[in-house]
């Protein structure tokens, strides 16, 4: 039981009511005791019944299901997950970028499940004062994302310190330049991954090392590796709107 961790009904209602936003408690075994409509609907569900008492592996495509019901047991295990970017691929919808926090939850110092939340990006703030200083370092990471790029080398670019960069990121773009150009990256290898071009020139294409690097960052963001990426998407009989 989590009783000193079950919300109140006030408490419920509020996360319903936050449409980018998924909230989420889980039991010690990975499966749903809370959850808010947002989640129900991107799952494509209609009712928190239809969510309750099952696990990521019942509720998310495969392989994507094993991969978060992995991520929940790490957590259990007393790891923290914190402002995490990552995408998830729900399915009634196109990815969707999010910053995700998962934390153990304790019951009489036992760890009896976990707690998360994934907050949606929003949309950039052009109207911030360092938006179009900040213009110039997001072209110059996409002109050259496949060469190592140096965070003190785009704030001289930016004609800022370091500090001043990672600041001003987060207030644009709600995330850190570092975790920006990783977001770059992703999106050009998903795309990439459609063809049938071979996986290590993609990673190679996008920045990184080798194929062994990519294949990891690329599973510790999307959830799956490349090859299973490809293989999802190939056998999807249509795109979804």
């Amino acid at each position: 039981m989590m009783s000193s961790s079950v919300p109140s009904a006030d408490i419920q209602v509020l996360f319903d009511a936050l449409p980018d936003t998924v909230f989420f408690i889980k039991d010690q075994h990975g499966r749903y005791t809370h959850c808010n409509l947002t989640l129900v609907k991107r799952l494509g569900r209609r009712t928190h019944d239809e969510v309750i008492g099952k696990t990521s592996e019942e509720l998310f495509p495969s392989p994507l299901g094993a991969s978060y019901s992995s991520q929940d047991m790490r957590v259990v295990k007393g790891n923290l997950i914190s402002d995490k970017l990552e995408i998830h691929l729900y399915p009634n919808r196109r990815p969707g970028w999010c910053l995700t926090l998962k934390r153990p939850l304790y019951d009489k110092e036992q760890v009896q499940g976990l707690i998360g939340i994934s907050h949606d990006l929003g949309k950039t703030n052009s109207r911030h004062s360092a938006y179009e200083r900040l213009k110039k370092v997001v072209s110059h990471m996409r002109d050259h994302i496949d060469e190592h790029t140096r965070i003190d080398a785009l704030a001289e670019l930016a004609d800022i310190s370091v500090a001043q960069l990672e600041r001003q990121f987060r207030h644009v773009f709600q995330v850190s330049p570092q975790q920006y150009l990783k977001k770059l990256r992703i999106e050009l290898a998903m795309k990439l991954l459609e063809g049938d071009e071979n996986i290590a020139c993609i990673g190679q294409q996008c920045g990184f090392s080798d194929q062994s690097a990519f294949s990891r960052q690329f599973k510790l963001t999307v959830g799956i590796t490349p090859m299973q990426f490809r293989k999802m998407t190939q056998s999807e009989p249509s795109k979804q709107p």
